[in-house]
């Protein structure tokens, strides 16, 4: 059976902190192996002119607890790095948790959606195989 708090996938985010940062959203691509997580992430530069951030994520997740740092790759104004710490929920659809850098510190969730065949077959209220099989 497939652990669903596997982190693989992408995820929705959003962030928000102490001494003026502004709330901000970022969308990650992740994947883990073995409990190990590496991916990227990119988000708006809503205060420079590069248009997008990206950084690059390594960690790790332990059960339900999930840690990784977004490590900035430079190529706009941001080089620095922001460690994430939260935890995620069993059916693995959200991550909520804090992060930090130096003296800066915050919310974030990270959202995914969980798209089950039976699941979906329950939202249209039809069964998928019916439905392919009629086509």
């Amino acid at each position: 059976m497939t652990d669903k708090r596997d982190v693989s996938g992408v995820w929705y985010g959003r962030f928000a902190g102490t001494f003026g940062v502004y709330p901000n959203r970022f969308i990650a691509h992740l994947e883990e192996v073995g409990g190990s997580i590496s991916g990227t992430t990119s988000e708006p530069d809503d205060f420079g002119d590069a248009g997008v951030l990206n950084a690059y994520v390594s960690g790790a997740r332990d059960g339900d607890a999930v840690r990784f740092v977004k490590q900035y790759d430079g190529a706009a104004h941001c080089a620095h790095s922001v460690d994430y710490s939260g935890t995620i929920a069993d059916d693995g659809t959200e991550i909520t948790g804090e992060w930090r850098f130096g003296r800066f510190s915050g919310q974030f969730v990270m959202a995914r959606e969980n798209f089950e065949q039976e699941l979906l077959a329950e939202e249209r209220g039809v069964a998928l195989d019916a439905d392919v099989e009629a086509r």
